[in-house]
């Protein structure tokens, strides 16, 4: 009986142990994606910097490089991980789908690959087969998101282990910077000197955000470079192990607010413990109807700020538009009825009205709204036919000739006037001794009289052409621009 109660025990057991080991092989089979988080440090700009500095670059980022080993991983806040996890999730649909897609045409090449008809038939129950299986797998991966690893590993890439650090991408290639480099940051730099003493300035860039999401500078001098950098790092490393981040809840009115942090989407209505990086951010609220709110605050890392908004709602007034011919009427772009008609507008700000007529006629008009509720206010509008394409850049050119043959013509005027005036005193002097002139030259003299006459008559002719011409040009160019007005009750 003994024996028997032993070995119903000794069974027990083992299959307690089995199960068991049954129960940890799944949870050590659960994966994660995204387990590395990649930093890479470009090499700093020194271009300001006098050739015997230009080492100050090497130095810090190899110092930077030792320092930055302290870090072993770093926590995902919430927007990081939903950043992630959408980008697996779409690849995993898009392999999902590429799959589906090849096996659908293998089933529709089996009709032209001539088989006998009990081997078609076979291939197209294993192809039906496998299409079942990968449709399964696709709803699969619709109805589960993947895991992303929150604690990913944190390194520097291949090239800072080896100490090299590529140039800074251009303004604009940021996010195929990081792509190229296989990074999910870089972190950029530039050393200027000051009065002796020099300035490092570093961006760090994150592919989750693709933006600049951290700024500092630090002041040093080659003495205390080490004490300096320390501080810097330190700081550095706070940020980069994201081990801190700061949490904010928001909770505003109306429900349908549209809430921006940093300009980008937070959420609506309320907000409950956002996870975001701690320092200065800006928030922008705005809802339909009611007024924006734009606010910067200080987020401090590992605490909770709760923000309350209430937007006050946009106070309108009507505001009668009437036209001298009827059209249709836009309020900005948007289309908004046919004039005349009575629009409903916030107050005290600067709208714009264009308005197409009937007869191929333009009008467009910018006023201000009265600044309180004291009836309607009524503005008249005047339309005209549109400007052929290109005419004021005609009258602008034509405007330019006359003034280039202005000078051109004050020139030479000048110069027949000096000549005139040689001759003239010459003349003078001669019959003053000789009591007598040449004729010769009394002829010449009287070609330069004929000639400094015409120049005259010339320039007083260009200068009245310039004027006619700028007050055709400005005349022209006002056609198309916008009157300002202001309303009556």
């Amino acid at each position: 009986m003994k024996g028997k109660f032993l070995f119903l025990f000794l069974i027990f057991f083992s299959l307690t142990l089995s199960l068991f080991a049954f129960g940890r092989g799944e949870k050590d089979d659960i994966k994660t994606q995204n387990d590395e988080w990649i930093l890479c440090i470009t090499s700093f700009d020194v271009s300001s910097l006098p050739p015997g500095r230009v080492y100050l670059a090497d130095v810090l980022t190899r110092k930077m490089v030792e320092r930055l080993t302290a870090i072993s991983y770093r926590t995902r806040i919430s927007p990081e991980y939903a950043y992630y996890e959408e980008f697996a999730w779409a690849n995993a649909r898009a392999a999902a789908a590429r799959a589906i897609a090849s096996k659908q045409d293998e089933r529709t090449q089996q009709i032209f690959r001539g088989d006998a008809n009990w081997r078609y038939r076979q291939n197209i129950a294993r192809i039906d087969t496998d299409l079942e299986r990968l449709f399964a797998a696709l709803e699969e991966v619709e109805s589960n998101a993947p895991l992303i690893n929150k604690e990913p590993v944190f390194n520097l890439t291949r090239g800072n282990i080896d100490l090299n650090f590529p140039a800074p991408p251009e303004e604009g290639r940021e996010y195929r910077f990081c792509t190229t480099q296989r990074a999910d940051a870089f972190l950029a730099g530039r050393i200027t000197e000051f009065h002796g003493r020099f300035v490092l300035t570093v961006r760090l860039y994150t592919v989750y955000t693709r933006s600049f999401v951290w700024e500092d500078r630090i002041i040093f001098s080659p003495d205390d470079l080490d004490e300096a950098l320390d501080e810097f790092t330190r700081r550095l490393i706070i940020l980069l192990s994201g081990n801190q981040p700061a949490a904010v809840t928001i909770m505003a009115e109306p429900e349908e607010t549209l809430v921006l942090i940093n300009k980008s989407f937070a959420g609506r209505g309320t907000i409950e413990n956002l996870e975001i990086p701690p320092g200065v951010v800006i928030i922008t609220a705005s809802a339909p109807d009611y007024e924006s709110l734009t606010f910067e605050t200080t987020l401090s890392p590992d605490e909770l700020t709760t923000i309350s908004l209430n937007l006050n709602p946009i106070r309108l007034t009507d505001v009668e538009v009437r036209v001298d011919s009827d059209g249709k009427l836009y309020h900005g772009a948007l289309f908004v009825g046919e004039s005349p008609m009575t629009l409903r507008l916030p107050l005290s700000q600067l709208e714009y009205i264009e308005v197409e007529t009937f007869d191929d006629k333009r009008g467009t008009m910018v006023f201000q709204t009265p600044d309180r509720l004291n009836g309607t206010q009524s503005f008249y509008m005047r339309t005209s036919v549109p400007l052929a394409k290109g005419r004021v850049d005609k009258e602008r050119r034509a405007f330019y000739w006359a003034w280039g043959g202005t000078w051109v013509t004050g020139i030479a005027a000048w110069l027949a006037y000096y000549s005139y005036s040689e001759a003239h005193n010459a003349i003078t002097f001669s019959y003053a001794q000789n009591n007598s002139v040449d004729p010769g030259f009394y002829d010449s003299y009287l070609n330069m009289y004929y000639i400094h006459t015409g120049t005259l008559i010339a320039i007083g002719a260009a200068g009245v052409y310039s004027v006619y011409r700028i007050i055709r040009y400005l005349n022209t160019s006002n056609k198309g621009s916008i009157p300002i007005k202001t309303g009556r009750n």
